[in-house]
């Protein structure tokens, strides 16, 4: 179930009818999701007027995930995942993570942990299925590459 911070939680499926996602996975409760998500904003960003739903998955309750975004809780759509079902149905191993989810379920990309070169494949992925101009990844003023936290924990 996707919960959204504002309105009723949906089935993945019913999120994807009209549009793909374009999702960064991140861990309020971490140093690894905190370093990359003046990163992550920007990049979602730049597909904000694209044919997809940007958005961040916090792994926290409402409360937690709208007090560590702040004002991008309101520029974003962004889901709750305090129990991490999304991240297990993702078979995400480590956070932040950039996932692009196809309207037909699957995922054609992903990265976890911040390596620019990875995430650049996503977003290359993402541009190109939706005919969008990509983002420059990694960016000066980037985190330099790290692993991520684990995503289970």
């Amino acid at each position: 179930m996707f919960q959204p911070l504002v309105g009723d939680g949906r089935p993945l499926h019913e999120w994807l009818t009209t549009f793909h996602l374009a999702s960064v996975v991140i861990d309020p409760y971490t140093n690894e999701s905190a370093w990359i998500l003046d990163t992550a904003a920007r990049i979602l960003r730049q597909f904000a007027g694209a044919s997809i739903r940007v958005n961040f998955v916090v792994t926290a309750d409402a409360n937690n995930a709208q007090r560590y975004l702040g004002p991008l809780a309101k520029e974003f759509l962004v889901f709750t995942d305090p129990n991490r079902t999304i991240v297990k149905q993702l078979g995400l191993s480590e956070l932040p993570a950039f996932v692009f989810i196809r309207m037909d379920g699957t995922v054609p990309s992903a990265a976890e942990g911040w390596d620019g070169s990875a995430w650049h494949a996503v977003a290359e992925a993402i541009a190109k299925t939706v005919s969008w101009k990509m983002p420059l990844i990694p960016e000066p003023g980037d985190p330099v590459s790290f692993r991520g936290s684990s995503a289970l924990v």
